[in-house]
């Protein structure tokens, strides 16, 4: 379309100095945002576009009823579909009056009140809302108007990042995750940075979720802007996406953090598609990798085999580890393979994943993960919550079910240096 879309053009908002932080993301963790992966529910796995304050009001009782709010899952994340397509005469985003009708600050004092946190969703692209008019005059005034999520019914915030970071400010939001649906060519470096500018400005710190799909490896230059970052396309719950995202996301361990975590997406586990033992090695490997624990099924009709994944505590406790250490896949052979990462008081944190279709032995030797042949160590089970050994030396082997996975904690007897440093090697 030559130069008729210069208007479109964005204009990077470089921020030195606001409040005294020099990014966004430095303004979070000064005030304790980021500091590990976050965990709380999402509504678009389960419930897509059919979501409403009724579901979300439920969703936050039964975070608490289950237990699952005392396990460290506070965010309540409503993801697109919210708002009403047009914005206020004002400009401003308003919530859809059907099926938000009290309004979204009526809905942060409800989720805040209960001890917990709201999340909401917005776009850094441009989406047509319209058929496209056959006139180049027509087309450019529909184009103008039609600045939409992925769902095409909310109102994107390309153009409007400062209102908007206001807005979410004045609502008392604590999580923003923010889409990337058609950008007609827009860098997603400088869509990002005008919204983390304009969130800094705004003064609230609000976790701010890059949603970039991974297109141009933001796990390299995010972590200014933000507290995480996706590197994949959307999950899906099948075993197969749940294998390529894991493997998508391990590139980019190094880059994960206290501050800035790499995000495979959202969780599947409880939405009925995938096996028990395909959702407990789900959810042990994004424990693992410091993956976001947002959880993606209908908290209030979960089972009890759902629970027992997603409340794990001893794995929870991987993932919320104050060292911060991605872990990452150490071997691979004819799909039996060994992730393993550094915990803190000098713990390395093992899962043995079988991949393959049917039950197999799979080991870990010490030398594969930074220990010596002689080392003694404690072995933890986490799913049996029992320990296989007080002073295990050289190797641990398991038989580990097809798609299922066996996860350990394996604590050093004496005092042993610099395993963390192996990692990151």
């Amino acid at each position: 379309m030559g130069g008729g879309f210069t208007f479109f053009s964005v204009v990077v908002l470089l921020v030195t100095q606001c409040n005294g932080y020099e990014d966004y993301a430095q303004f979070l963790l000064a005030n304790g945002v980021g500091r590990t992966p976050p965990m709380g529910w999402n509504s678009w796995n389960h419930f897509n576009c059919r979501i409403d304050e009724s579901i979300v009001k439920a969703t936050a009782d039964a975070l608490i009823s289950t237990g699952l709010a005392a396990l460290g899952y506070k965010y309540v994340n409503i993801d697109d579909c919210w708002a009403d397509r047009r914005r206020d005469s004002g400009g401003k985003l308003v919530a859809n009056q059907t099926t938000f009708p009290s309004g979204i600050k009526a809905l942060a004092d409800y989720v805040h009140a209960r001890g917990l946190k709201l999340g909401i969703y917005g776009d850094a692209g441009i989406n047509q809302m319209e058929p496209m008019r056959n006139t180049y005059k027509e087309m450019y005034f529909v184009d103008l108007l039609s600045y939409h999520t992925c769902s095409w019914s909310v109102p994107g915030s390309l153009g409007h990042e400062e209102e908007d970071a206001k807005t979410l400010a004045e609502w008392e939001i604590d999580f923003f995750k923010y889409d990337n649906c058609d950008n007609h060519g827009i860098k997603p470096r400088e869509r990002y940075a005008n919204m983390s500018a304009a969130l800094l400005k705004a003064g609230r710190p609000i976790f701010f979720s890059l949603c970039e799909w991974g297109l141009e490896n933001p796990a390299t230059w995010a972590r200014n802007m933000g507290s995480s970052w996706r590197t994949t396309e959307d999950i899906k719950d099948q075993w197969s996406s749940v294998t390529l995202i894991a493997d998508k996301n391990n590139i980019w361990a190094k880059h994960a953090g206290p501050g800035g975590w790499n995000d495979p997406d959202m969780l599947e586990v409880g939405n009925g598609v995938m096996k028990f033992e395909e959702y407990r090695s789900h959810f042990s490997i994004w424990a693992l990798m410091k993956a976001p624990l947002l959880i993606g099924c209908d908290v209030q009709s979960a089972s009890k085999e759902t629970l027992s994944i997603i409340g794990n505590k001893e794995v929870i406790d991987v993932n919320q580890d104050p060292l911060g250490v991605q872990g990452r896949k150490i071997c691979s052979r004819d799909d039996l393979e060994v992730w393993a990462g550094p915990l803190s008081g000098r713990r390395i944190v093992v899962v043995l994943w079988n991949r393959s279709r049917s039950k197999a032995p799979i080991t870990v030797s010490w030398e594969d993960i930074g220990l010596s042949p002689s080392d003694p160590v404690s072995v933890r089970d986490l799913w049996a919550h029992s320990f296989v050994s007080r002073s295990q030396r050289g190797q641990l082997t398991a038989d580990v079910a097809s798609h299922d996975c066996q996860m350990y904690i394996l604590t050093p007897v004496k005092k042993i240096k610099k395993i963390q440093e192996y990692y990151e090697v």
